[in-house]
């Protein structure tokens, strides 16, 4: 099997050396960069599977930096994992409203990193199941990994393809933000229930234009469905 490539972009060389050494023993293929002109450049050399991005870089933040990346057509798929001192929850889901995928505060072990970026990487890869899923015009390939209305294709990221994935085999059924974090994020994950708030919006965001945002429903004091009755 081929190695995943995760690219490091973190402007402290003794920070970059030890977690690109722990990945490379993990089995990992590695590449780093100092700052996000040298990062645009390694992903027109090679694009990684996963990214771990420093939040206070010198010639612009991670934060601008993901941003972009999910603006782009090219690399909006590529899971990101915000590395960040900053502790504050505030800070934590601007990250996420921001595109990361997920967030590990500084200082971290290698073994909490390990398992982030595991987590992570299971959610860009849903398992399988049926190739082909309908709903309301909405059509999810997961052979694919494509969503589209009619001749239209709606982007997602990683998480939210997963979540849409869930939604639409568990149709007409509610499920709090715990149960979607257990069967989405997996149970092993380390992820504050308030992500599922942030992903729900960014999936509600994408569908937005189709007028399929109606789909997900939040049902008050209990979590959300996925349904096209109303109410």
């Amino acid at each position: 099997m081929t190695a995943k490539r995760i690219l490091i972009v973190e402007d402290e060389k003794p920070i970059r050396d030890l977690v690109a050494f722990g990945l490379r023993r993990a089995g990992y293929e590695v590449s780093e960069a100092e700052d996000c002109r040298s990062a645009r450049a390694r992903l027109v050399d090679q694009r990684p599977d996963l990214m771990l991005v420093d939040w206070m870089l010198p010639d612009m933040s991670g934060l601008e930096l993901t941003r972009s990346l999910k603006r782009d057509k090219e690399t909006e798929d590529i899971p990101v994992i915000m590395l960040t001192a900053r502790a504050e929850e505030q800070d934590k889901v601007g990250g996420l409203e921001g595109g990361a995928d997920d967030y590990v505060t500084k200082p971290f072990s290698p073994r909490e990193l390990l398992a982030r970026i595991q987590a992570v990487m299971r959610r860009a890869s849903p398992a399988g199941g049926e190739d082909v899923l309908e709903f309301e015009g909405l059509r999810l390939d997961d052979s694919s990994h494509r969503v589209t209305v009619g001749e239209a294709e709606v982007a997602l990221g990683p998480t939210e393809y997963r979540l849409l994935h869930f939604f639409m085999t568990h149709a007409e059924r509610v499920f709090g933000r715990g149960q979607l974090l257990d069967r989405v994020w997996g149970g092993n994950t380390y992820v504050e229930e308030r992500t599922v708030d942030v992903h729900i919006r960014r999936l509600r965001k994408a569908l937005e234009p189709y007028a399929l945002d109606r789909l997900i429903q939040t049902v008050r004091g209990s979590g959300y469905r996925f349904s096209a009755r109303e109410g």
